[in-house]
């Protein structure tokens, strides 16, 4: 299955999914090729980016499971490039 570079744009208003996301996306680590946190704390957000390169359903799995975290909301865009191995 190919590849697709993604790039998950990530905002956490309950403090209290932290633990749960962070250890998603531990657990989907070896797809991560980086990310980056900003609290936002005159708000009290927090605010994530985290890029990937995985197979669709893995980006889609991942996005559907950070999605239905408590005060958590995601939003995933595409990058039209393929496979590097290809």
């Amino acid at each position: 299955m190919d590849n697709r570079v993604a790039l998950m744009a990530i905002i956490v208003e309950d403090k209290d999914s932290v633990k749960e996301l962070n250890d998603l996306l531990h657990e989907y680590g070896d797809y991560i090729i980086g990310r980056m946190g900003i609290p936002y704390h005159k708000r009290g957000i927090s605010v994530l980016s985290v890029a990937l390169d995985a197979p669709n359903n893995v980006i889609s799995s991942l996005s559907g499971k950070i999605g239905k975290l408590n005060g958590v909301s995601i939003k995933t865009a595409y990058s039209n490039v393929g496979d590097a191995n290809g």
